[in-house]
């Protein structure tokens, strides 16, 4: 096994958001499904603020046509802060402009849908020789309080060990199918109170069966660049698609790989059922509604 010897800080981070939103239709015929709203936000801002709160200064969005939406949400507003400011909202001023100013967006356009590695190589004439994460656009991480994020985690055990890292969640049997699934070997280390494990194998949602690993991965990756040179030698599968795990299990015979078990709270934003809990969950613990929202649920219950 290959170790990096350069260990660099991880600055960069890929959110691949090109997807057709096709469980959400009609609602994503003309919105992407990444600016849903959860709550008092669009979904990709919770995971943008996941990056930037994890150290990441660029992020690259890795969109599909029709999406113009995301890229004017982080960039400014000129007409709406000026009305802001002469209304006197200040508040919602100050979050309009850290909203813009939390990191450099950079975006990109994959040009076909091939695949989420597909997507992830899209950004290599960005990222070039430097370590980075992968967020999802769709799965929101909320982590307990006082506890670094998920992504903190990743980019904290790449620094320790200089080894690709992933997140990983323990799953039951019956979704097993849905998921990527890493073999894995515990080891004697915690990232703040977080398992990790050595990597011993990777396959692309398998049956139940096929593995004994119940350990899924909810999608947040930080890797080293050397994933691209597997990226780009990854033949193709089901529906023509370029899968990320495929990637991961070629990378993983040449180079060692951690895993670190997640203990944030996971919502699949990109699922109705998951936007609705995310929207419920999250409600509850917005500062200026989530007693409303307590309130509102025992009486709803009630009449159930």
């Amino acid at each position: 096994m290959k170790q990096d010897l350069k260990i660099q800080k991880v600055k960069k981070a890929v959110i691949p958001a090109a997807g057709l939103g096709t469980r959400f239709l009609p609602a994503t015929k003309s919105v992407p499904k990444e600016m849903l709203t959860v709550v008092d936000a669009p979904t990709i801002l919770y995971v943008v603020e996941e990056a930037v709160n994890a150290g990441i200064e660029d992020i690259v969005l890795i969109q599909g046509r029709g999406k113009y939406s995301i890229e004017d949400f982080f960039d400014v507003s000129y007409e709406l802060e000026d009305k802001l400011a002469k209304d006197g909202k200040q508040n919602t001023l100050d979050r309009i402009n850290r909203i813009k100013n939390m990191a450099n967006i950079i975006s990109i356009r994959q040009k076909q849908a091939l695949g989420l590695g597909h997507a992830v190589y899209c950004s290599k004439s960005v990222i070039g020789d430097e370590p980075f994460a992968v967020l999802l656009g769709d799965e929101i991480m909320v982590s307990p309080i006082g506890e670094p994020n998920v992504s903190q985690q990743l980019v904290d055990s790449f620094s320790q060990f200089g080894n690709s890292t992933i997140a990983v969640m323990k799953v039951n049997d019956e979704d097993v199918s849905k998921y990527g699934i890493a073999e894995v070997e515990e080891t004697d280390f915690k990232i703040s109170n977080s398992t990790v494990f050595q990597v011993k194998g990777l396959v692309e949602k398998p049956k139940p069966q096929e593995t004994t690993s119940r350990w899924a991965l909810p999608g947040r990756y930080v890797f080293s660049p050397e994933i691209f040179e597997f990226l780009a030698n990854t033949p193709s599968g089901k529906n023509g698609e370029i899968q990320l795990t495929d990637a991961m299990a070629l990378m993983l015979k040449n180079f060692k790989m951690k895993a670190v078990a997640v203990q944030s709270q996971r919502f699949d934003a990109g699922d109705p059922f998951g936007f609705i809990k995310a929207n419920i969950e999250l409600s509850l613990r917005h500062p200026e509604i989530g007693e409303h929202v307590k309130k509102f649920i025992k009486e709803l219950v009630t009449k159930l």
